[in-house]
């Protein structure tokens, strides 16, 4: 009989990267309390949301605490996109339970929740407070992130990304402080997600690999870590699409996306980004859905100052080899994915383009795109996608 803890020590790497300790490996959630316990945290708030708690996820995390004796709070109302309301509910529980630690077990909106409530815990106030860039003036809490979704790559950047609950507006967060200390990476958590949270969140990794790889504000370290991204989701977004993946290729899938999500650190993101969050904010479209249906376009734009950047990354890619372009793998893994192709179908009227081009000219991610854009290239950019 294999032994599992000798199996899983076996399947593991654990490596530095932007300043994280990464443990990559299938079943590496059962050494959480080990970890915990080695940041010295002795109670911490471990938050999740209503399907990692059906899938038993937040359960296993409880059992590997509990081992090591660390105690928890749970806080598992976190919602799609969540606001600062979602957060000041997570913190409250932190506040009240005295916690040392911050866990999150979840997808973006769950890493994203969790880095929130640990601004307010440590700096108070609101997220409005935090809107952009190394605004905490206090050290916060040691914190882990465990992704349940090969997708937004949250667990490796320090931004938060936060709902306005009037205005719908995203608030971007970010602080080097808040970055997690610690990101557990384990594809045994993935095969639970549906397929639809797949496709999501699949494409939200493609369009980090793609549009890291050109911002105006590109360096060599994004650049390899985009590189690196798309070849993983290029080779295996298919498979695990369509349940064909094995835990080995679902894994590559998940450091893919982690991969992507540490490109933006360097790098940041584009038009594609800057025209979709206004999709998510007035017509309620998912995030992934929303930056598929913008990225073609968006690529087809920026080839006109660009293409050689675009060759480049897709160099080598298994479309590549097989002929394909990389704005047409693009459009063909978003066709895979289910994804909807038109604005149109998203009972979007073309008399409201107008008001969303105003708003995508106001999106921070707009500045960085590799030709610029203003309120008129965008509205450019929502037509050809119409």
């Amino acid at each position: 009989m294999i032994d599992r803890k000798s199996e899983i020590a076996a399947a593991r790497w654990d490596t530095q990267l932007n300043g994280t300790r990464v443990l990559y490996g299938a079943g590496a959630l059962e050494r959480l309390g080990e970890l915990v316990a080695e940041l010295g945290l002795r109670k911490v708030l471990l938050v999740s949301d209503d399907g990692v708690c059906a899938a038993g996820h937040v359960e296993r995390a409880r059992k590997a605490l509990g081992a090591e004796r660390v105690a928890w709070v749970d806080y598992d109302g976190v919602q799609p996109n969540p606001t600062s309301e979602h957060v000041e509910h997570a913190a409250q529980a932190g506040r009240d339970a005295a916690v040392d630690g911050i866990i999150a077990l979840g997808g973006g909106s769950v890493m994203d929740c969790a880095k929130g409530a640990n601004f307010i815990l440590t700096q108070g106030g609101r997220m409005e407070d935090y809107w952009g860039y190394g605004k905490a003036k206090q050290p916060m809490l040691p914190s882990v992130g465990i992704p349940t979704t090969a997708g937004t790559g949250s667990e490796a950047q320090c931004f938060a990304l936060i709902t306005h609950p009037d205005t719908h507006a995203k608030m971007a967060c970010g602080d080097p402080r808040a970055r997690f200390r610690m990101v557990v990476l384990d594809p045994e958590l993935t095969a639970s997600a549906p397929r639809d949270v797949i496709a999501m969140t699949g494409m939200d990794a493609v369009s980090h690999a793609v549009e890291s790889y050109v911002t105006r504000t590109r360096n060599p370290v994004a650049q390899a870590f985009a590189r690196e991204a798309w070849q993983r989701l290029d080779a295996h977004f298919a498979g695990v699409l369509d349940g064909s993946a094995d835990v080995t290729q679902r894994g590559s899938m998940l450091v893919g996306a982690h991969l992507a999500g540490a490109a933006i650190e360097h790098s940041m993101l584009g038009a594609a980004h800057a025209c979709a969050n206004p999709l998510t904010a007035r017509f309620d479209v998912v995030h992934g859905a929303a930056v598929g249906l913008m990225l073609p376009a968006t690529v087809r734009f920026n080839s006109a100052e660009v293409s050689a950047l675009y060759d480049d990354l897709h160099r080598g890619s298994p479309a590549d080899r097989r002929g394909v372009s990389l704005v047409d793998r693009v459009v063909e893994l978003r066709s895979l994915a289910g994804l909807p192709a038109r604005l149109r179908d998203c009972a979007i009227t073309e008399d409201s383009l107008g008001d969303l081009a105003d708003e995508a000219a106001r999106q921070w991610t707009a500045g960085f795109n590799p030709r610029p854009v203003t309120e008129t290239e965008l509205r450019g950019l929502y037509e050809a996608s119409f």
